[in-house]
């Protein structure tokens, strides 16, 4: 079809042209012998009106089916709207009715809906004002993204999905194979010589100790892409699968990985608050007010950096009392994070120098033998947002602290050859791409800035 987007037809002069355009029904009024329609074909917030005459118009049946969610092809004449609410109109001269969507089964015919019910016709959401803008501003951010690395010479790298390594250690994977799940389930024991790889499978739930073996060869790299972690939660911040962004630079230290992640918060927000502004506008009156000045201060302020201790002390003396007890020792909880940002520092915070029991294996230890080279970004209203270290580049600290965990060491076999062959300083860090869309957009469950969340028990569309 030669036809014309309607974002971009609402930037033409209305000069009496003549266009076609293609979308879907969001309302139709009628008034006296004219019936309105608001056509959006997705492509911005905002929806192009159509004006028909029905007296004029044929066949009159087709006017029957012009109804809500129906597709439509529309040629007509651009003019200046004479009404307040846009700056030009459609006068049809023909349209034709390419999918009806019959009033009484279509289930969008409310104006609002409520976010749980669209969940359940996750298939249909799309084209609601909300879920239409999650998609347009995820799709800014993961172009923001790639941009973002590509003009620093980062090299873009497919880590694998299928895995047979743990990255973080917490063994709440997704298995994968090929044996008989019903001969097992009657009392047999896998066998894995028999199954497709021979050993026991994984849906990767991070793509990081991949990605450092391709930084330790292109020097800059990062991932982008879907992980996995069988993690029986049902909160507003968990799903089963989701993407992740994860850098690694060689010859890095934890100095240099603060930079990269300061910069790269800064640029990806600022992109998106500059290209999605009519987006952004809707999440900041709809969803999230004083949303655009709250990022739009994470871009302008320098991030503060302390280390753990120092942060811990902030909270102990701050006389707040907080829900979860604050000890060295034990890991920050979401509203210490949040406490330190918008309370302490007023502003972003990076913290440093974690204890090493409450951290993952491959981060560098320090010299005092208690803390590690680990990094996390906080930023007001939601709390971590990056996670990262440098990483252990020493091979005997590296093989000690996998026994210490208890972890297989044959099963990392070729992330210690790193170490001697060749080992550099390196590091890196990782943020869970549907945790940034919802800082950006203000939506509060993580379900509903994904396009088909996986969750417990929820695994359609």
């Amino acid at each position: 079809m030669n036809t014309q987007r309607v974002k971009d037809i609402l930037r033409l002069e209305p000069q009496g042209n003549v266009l076609s355009v293609s979308g879907w029904i969001r309302t139709k009024r009628d008034a006296k012998n004219i019936s309105f329609l608001e056509l959006n074909d997705g492509s911005c917030l905002q929806n192009l009106q159509v004006v028909i005459d029905r007296e004029a118009f044929e066949p009159k049946s087709a006017l029957d089916l012009m109804q809500t969610g129906a597709s439509v092809e529309v040629s007509g004449t651009l003019s200046a709207s004479p009404g307040g609410n846009q700056r030009v109109e459609l006068t049809a001269r023909s349209v034709q009715v390419i999918g009806p969507a019959p009033a009484d089964t279509y289930p969008l015919q409310k104006k609002r809906h409520t976010f749980e019910f669209l969940r359940e016709i996750a298939h249909l959401r799309p084209r609601t004002n909300t879920f239409g803008a999650v998609a347009r501003v995820r799709n800014a951010a993961s172009f923001a993204v790639h941009r973002f690395f590509q003009e620093r010479g980062f090299v873009y790298v497919h880590t694998p999905v299928i895995t047979a390594s743990d990255a973080e250690g917490a063994g709440e994977m997704f298995q994968v194979t090929t044996l008989d799940l019903d001969r097992l389930s009657k009392g047999g024991k896998p066998d894995y010589e028999q199954d497709f790889f021979g050993k026991p499978a994984y849906l990767t739930v991070s793509g990081q100790l991949n990605a450092e073996i391709y930084a330790c060869a292109l020097e800059r790299v990062y991932t982008f892409g879907p992980t996995f972690r069988a993690e029986n939660s049902n909160t507003t911040r968990h799903l089963a699968e989701f993407w992740m962004i994860e850098p690694e630079m060689a010859f890095c230290d934890i100095n240099c990985n603060m930079d990269t992640a300061e910069s790269f918060i800064k640029y990806v927000l600022a992109e998106i608050l500059s290209g999605s502004s009519e987006d952004m506008e809707f999440f900041n009156l709809r969803i999230q007010p004083g949303l655009i000045e709250s990022l739009q201060q994470v871009v302008d302020t320098p991030f503060a950096r302390v280390t753990y201790t120092e942060a811990m002390k902030e909270l102990q003396s701050s006389g707040f009392q907080f829900e979860f007890p604050v000890e060295w020792g034990s890991d920050l909880q979401s509203e210490h994070e949040k406490f330190l940002t918008e309370q302490v520092y007023k502003g972003p915070v990076i913290v440093t120098d974690y204890p090493k029991e409450i951290k993952a294996f491959y981060m560098k230890q320090n010299d005092d033998g208690k803390t590690v080279r680990a990094m996390d970004v906080l930023v007001p209203r939601l709390g971590e947002i990056i996670g990262g270290s440098q990483r252990e580049e020493d091979l005997t600290r590296l093989e000690a602290r996998i026994r210490e965990l208890g972890l297989r060491e044959e099963a990392y076999w070729w992330y210690l050859d790193l170490r001697r062959f060749g080992t550099v300083p390196h590091a890196g860090f990782g943020l869970g791409f549907e945790r940034l869309i919802q800082y950006v957009t203000g939506m509060q469950n993580i379900r509903d800035v994904i396009p088909f969340p996986r969750t417990v028990k929820s695994a359609d569309f």
